[in-house]
């Protein structure tokens, strides 16, 4: 009597049961299992074509590593000017003007390789670019700030869609 208290719920099963497979072959072969039945994957993202190597987050990513740099060159170039080093700040503001800033990674690789004293400012603008991404930037602020350009621009330009078409029919 006591064998035939098993719940409803334990009797049902979402799997059918196969007893010629055992459990260490689904282990060593879980794609098996996968292509017998072809599954729909749901997403709510929406696809992006045209960015073939990376993602839109990547390439924004490598946009924001190269402003980082951007600031981190201002950030040292205001200290070395203002009382630090008036000498090194000749030496980096006549290596900005003959190096382009585009390319973060390349222009500290080239400030590095510039002579000793370069590298010294190579090294401090690394260290201003690590901590200023991790410590000072506020990632909360510049969603909030996209979020509300997106939405702003897209209403203005909504906006002076519709005044053009409602001047021009009447």
């Amino acid at each position: 009597m006591e064998a035939s208290a098993i719940s409803p719920s334990a009797q049902l099963s979402f799997f059918s049961y196969k007893p010629h497979r055992t459990r260490a072959y689904l282990c060593r072969r879980p794609w098996k299992q996968r292509i017998a039945q072809p599954t729909r994957i749901q997403c709510q993202k929406m696809y992006v074509a045209g960015f073939g190597e990376a993602s839109p987050e990547a390439k924004a990513a490598k946009n924001l590593h190269n402003f980082f740099t951007y600031v981190a060159v201002r950030i040292v170039s205001a200290q070395l000017e203002q009382s630090y080093n008036p000498e090194a700040y000749e030496e980096l503001m006549e290596f900005l003007g003959r190096h382009s800033l585009n390319d973060g990674d390349k222009f500290c690789s080239d400030l590095m390789r510039e002579s000793s004293r370069h590298k010294a400012l190579a090294l401090r603008i690394l260290e201003v670019r690590s901590a200023y991404c991790k410590n000072d930037f506020e990632w909360d602020n510049l969603k909030r700030l996209a979020f509300k350009m997106v939405d702003e621009c897209n209403t203005g330009l909504m906006r002076d869609y519709v005044r053009e078409t409602s001047h021009s029919e009447s």
